[in-house]
């Protein structure tokens, strides 16, 4: 008879396992980093530390006068 290999002959099954085990886990990793980078993405973007920022884009968007953001500029500096 010939020999196949060691895959053939179903001795060596548990070698087949460990290789899909691994590309899951792999697979896993590249999800989860994809997922940590755009979440921190998103809240990046959202975050503003000066309340002076925030009181000026405010009052560019009409949400308050020009008197309530002179006060705030005041108040906060």
């Amino acid at each position: 008879m010939y020999y196949y290999g060691p895959m053939i002959n179903g001795n060596d099954w548990g070698w087949g396992i460990l290789m899909i085990l691994f590309w899951l886990v792999v697979l896993v990793a590249i999800v989860y980093c994809v997922a940590r980078l755009l979440k921190s993405h998103e809240s990046g973007t959202n975050q503003k530390s000066d309340p002076v920022d925030i009181a000026k884009e405010r009052y560019a968007k009409g949400e308050i006068t020009k008197e309530q953001f002179e006060q705030l500029k005041k108040d906060l500096k």
